[in-house]
């Protein structure tokens, strides 16, 4: 048993090792962010049900509906219209008082049909100040030290004079109304936008991204770092159709038209066939200008996500594990491990949502499952050291018992109780043969074993059938007792009852060797009483014993035998026999017999089965 508790300790220190180095590579590479981030993804939608957005943010769509207008269709033709028409609209709008107005559309290359049209936009930003779109792209870069200060470029201390970027700017207008913010989609490694930029790094350089220019320069804070993480909005945003509000700006009294006094105008396209569609937490097709919205909403209120620590994971990871690990060492259930693990896991689960609404992102998912699959290895471990255990204990019960009896001790796990041993009342069995010596006299040594070997077959039957356990052969003779390794409230009458039938099967056995069997008989002591009982001897040899008082009684009594009764048992037997199994046994009294060793005599008497 210290064998197999050594293999499993060192079997889960292994495993515990190899755990906590997995823990750590989640916590410095990440190898699972897509799992926390989709698992993520399912928190963020059902808490962004209970979140509506602030009505100060306006979003003008460009949508189906403005492209299929037929009032729209006359006055500007199809997609993309003339620029002077976004012109009367920045017109319209500033007249209404927003705070600020944001282009969501890219200007990048003049007009060559229409250039009077260009003009008139850009007259119009000349007027009416607002916000225009710049984006990081692929192709030729641009030097950002020779860019115009109206982008907002800024240069760092660690800034490389020489660094340049690919950028598409509204270049179909004078870069004195570039005012502009990068509206770059920042996806996560499976192509999802989770967050937004907020200064975009390179090379020492910082290019403000929209929102964060916006914000700033309405009087937001704007926290340091790249990117914010977004918190979503369930509801939509106020949104108003551009042909709508096109049209109404074109009538004398315009009507039916939200407030736009100090709000944030947002002018972008939502049709599908404009291509302005992002994959989010929320949809597979969010429009740009929502999650630029979304973003800027999030800075004003400052209610954008911020992560919680990665250590907040480590820290659960290590404590499920180490507690799994000392569990499963104390050889507590997998079953309630497993009980334990849910109630963490829903517990943590619990945490992460609550966080969640006070704007902290947890996702300890990919932690949970490494737990889980820590459970499990443990689990295994434990079926694997039961298994090892049984086997143990097979073999060490085994020689000593009837195989079911073996069963009921594997079950019962009572092998650690019998390897430090322990006092119990037992009921102890010797039996030796009488008349062996006249029948060896007259048969040669190979037929003697065979003789002995059936005649033990038999005995030992008798006291398997009734539970016993065999504890050794003494030349001849034999030991048994009743009461352990298994307890039992009637392990007085069971060793009577199997006295009983090895006479009956000494019997058969007699009739089996016909005249040789005449002088073959046998003598039974029986005597209850408490005994240390376990495992004795040496490392390498160890023997399932009973060693005491009662023991040697049993012994004595067994030499009692000759000339008085084949079986004979104490007092104590005797008592114990009538409080057990009342009626069964008659006992006939033999009187007092004086015993080596014990100054009071002993008292016997003879068993028999009842009529």
């Amino acid at each position: 048993m210290a064998l197999i508790k050594l293999d499993a300790r060192n079997l889960l220190l292994m495993l515990q090792g190899l755990a906590m180095a997995w823990l750590a590579a989640l916590h410095y590479w990440q190898p699972w962010q897509g799992l926390d981030s989709r698992l993520g993804d399912i928190f963020l939608r059902q808490e962004a049900r209970s979140r509506i957005p602030p009505p100060e943010i306006v979003l003008i769509d460009i949508d189906q509906n403005s492209l299929d207008d037929p009032e729209m269709l006359d006055l500007a033709g199809n997609w993309p219209w003339p620029r002077a028409i976004h012109g009367e609209l920045l017109h319209f709008l500033a007249r209404q008082g927003p705070r600020a107005v944001i282009f969501d559309l890219i200007f990048s290359e003049p007009d060559r049909f229409r250039p009077e049209s260009d003009r008139v936009f850009e007259e119009a930003l000349r007027r009416h100040p607002a916000y225009l779109p710049l984006v990081v792209t692929e192709g030729e870069p641009s030097r950002l030290a020779q860019l115009p200060p109206i982008l907002g470029a800024r240069a760092t201390d660690e800034a490389n004079p020489n660094a340049g970027l690919p950028l598409l700017a509204p270049k179909a207008l004078s870069p004195e109304v570039w005012r502009t913010g990068l509206i770059n989609f920042l996806q996560d490694e499976d192509g999802v936008g989770r967050r937004y930029w907020l200064h975009f790094p390179h090379e020492g350089w910082v290019l403000p991204s929209m929102p964060a220019r916006v914000a700033r320069e309405t009087g937001v804070a704007v926290p340091e770092g790249a990117d914010l993480h977004l918190h979503f909005y369930g509801a939509p945003f106020t949104r108003i159709s551009y042909s709508r509000i096109f049209l109404e700006s074109l009538k004398q009294s315009p009507r039916d038209l939200p407030d736009l006094r100090d709000r944030i105008v947002i002018i972008g396209a939502a049709a599908p066939g404009l291509h302005d569609l992002r994959p989010t937490p929320l949809s597979a097709t969010t429009p740009g200008p929502a999650i630029l919205a979304t973003a800027l909403a999030n800075l004003m209120h400052g209610d954008y996500l911020r992560p919680v620590s990665p250590l907040a994971s480590l820290g659960l990871g290590l404590l499920l594990i180490l507690g799994l690990s000392r569990a499963t060492y104390l050889q507590v259930s997998p079953l309630r491990q497993g009980g334990w693990l849910l109630l963490a896991t829903l517990a943590s689960l619990y945490l992460a949502w609550i966080l969640l609404g006070q704007n902290l992102l947890w996702q300890p998912f990919s932690t949970l499952l490494s737990a889980w699959l820590f459970f499990a290895l443990c689990a295994l471990g434990a079926y694997v050291r039961e298994r090892l255990q049984r086997e143990h204990t097979v073999r060490m019960f085994g020689r000593f018992l009837d195989p079911r009896v073996v069963e009921a001790v594997t079950e019962g796990g009572v092998l650690a109780t019998a390897q430090e041993g322990s006092s119990r009342d037992i009921t102890v069995l010797f039996s030796d043969i009488r008349g062996f010596t006249t029948l060896s006299e007259t048969r040669p040594p190979e037929e003697i074993v065979r003789l002995l070997n059936r005649y033990f077959d038999t005995q030992v039957e008798a006291i398997f059938q009734e539970g016993g356990t065999l504890d050794k052969f003494i030349g001849d003779a034999i030991m048994a007792f009743w009461g352990a390794p298994m307890a039992s409230a009637t392990h007085a009458a069971q060793a009577v009852r199997a006295a009983l039938g090895m006479q009956e099967r000494l019997e058969r056995f007699k009739h089996e060797l016909g005249e040789a069997g005449t002088h073959f008989d046998i003598g039974i002591g029986i005597h209850t009483g408490p005994a240390v009982v376990g495992f004795l001897g040496s490392s390498q040899r160890l023997d399932y014993t009973a060693i005491g008082d009662t023991v040697n009684l049993a012994s004595r009594i067994e030499g009692l035998t000759k000339g008085v009764a084949r079986i004979l048992v104490s007092e104590a037997t005797r008592d114990a026999c009538m409080a057990q199994a009342p009626g069964e046994f008659i006992f006939i009294d033999h009187g007092e017999a004086k015993v080596k060793g014990r100054e009071r005599p002993v008292r016997l008497f003879e068993p028999r089965s009842t009529p």
